[in-house]
């Protein structure tokens, strides 16, 4: 007898398993994202956030593989650890050093893939503007950062600066990247530095990859924090793109500060939905999914949790 999710789909015995490993992972949106897209595709899957451990990644992954899992999303703080647990590496994968989808190979193990460098760059070719030529600053130097690297080349930016906190952190992104990334190069990010509030004067595209500014159930001051001190937003030139990976709140401190001083800003929603619609291509085989439903399911389910925030 199937019994019905909270999602409407009927789960079965034969019910064939997706999801997310992360940790934390349970405030993620793409369960409701891609159970939605999952509906609509008739397909008698389920999509699960599965929290996961560090330590205990490569017995999950091997779990999921004898449960006959057919597809894997990874986020924090995975995206670089599991590349190591992959079987193969696709070749962005393998040139980004990080992987957010895991594809089952048809002789056992992983396909690790990257399907956030096209999600980021969904919404930036979205708004018909050219990117070649143009000057770019990452804030971070995470597995996110990586992925935006790799975008940023494609689009043909002219100067990719990227800034860190930390020195040690700041070069392990970098020396790998070098070999394919020409324009890149390394900012310490420190108080009142001139050298990145000069960077950020002349961008014409800011990223920030940090978590900085997020909402967070256990700390209610979180989403009013902001990467840039008020001197740094000050830099900001009016007229130029900020696109904070970040999705909750929305607007985040980051972009109201940005609207405030005449900036172009971009969230992190789109890039959620493009790139999980990029894994389930890859887990389905399908050329086609339904993104507008994956969207819309994402903005509800933002809806609700707002409202019981305020409540």
């Amino acid at each position: 007898m199937a019994l019905v999710s909270r999602f409407a789909q009927p789960i079965s015995g034969s019910t064939s398993l997706v999801g997310v490993l992360g940790d934390p992972v349970r405030h993620s949106l793409s369960p409701v994202m891609h159970n939605a897209a999952l509906k609509g595709l008739g397909l008698d899957w389920v999509y699960l956030a599965l929290p996961t451990p560090a330590e205990h990644l490569g017995e999950v992954l091997r779990g999921l593989e004898a449960m006959d899992c057919r597809g894997l999303n990874v986020t924090l703080p995975h995206k670089q650890a599991v590349a190591a647990l992959c079987r193969e590496l696709s070749p962005l994968a393998e040139r980004v050093g990080a992987v957010n989808t895991l594809v089952r190979l048809p002789n056992g193990g992983w396909l690790g893939d990257n399907t956030d460098v096209e999600g980021f760059l969904a919404p930036l070719r979205a708004g018909g503007s050219s990117w070649q030529g143009q000057r770019a600053v990452v804030l971070g130097c995470g597995g996110s950062a990586r992925a935006v690297i790799a975008g940023l080349v494609e689009l043909g930016c002219a100067a990719i600066q990227v800034a860190g906190r930390s020195s040690a952190h700041l070069e392990a992104l970098l020396a790998p990247c070098r070999s394919w990334a020409k324009p890149l190069q390394g900012l310490q990010w420190t108080p009142s530095n001139r050298a990145l509030q000069n960077a950020l004067a002349d961008a014409d595209l800011v990223v920030n990859t940090t978590p900085v500014g997020m909402a967070s159930a256990t700390d209610p001051d979180a989403a009013r924090r902001c990467p840039l001190s008020p001197g740094d937003l000050e830099t900001l030139r009016p007229g130029s793109t900020v696109y904070d990976l970040i999705y909750t709140p929305r607007p985040t401190a980051l972009l109201q500060n940005a609207s405030a001083r005449g900036c172009q800003s971009l969230d992190g929603l789109e890039m959620l939905v493009q790139q999980g619609a990029a894994s389930l291509r890859l887990w389905s085989g399908l050329a086609e999914v339904p993104v507008t439903a994956m969207r819309q399911a994402a903005l509800q389910q933002l809806k609700i949790e707002i409202k019981q925030g305020e409540s």
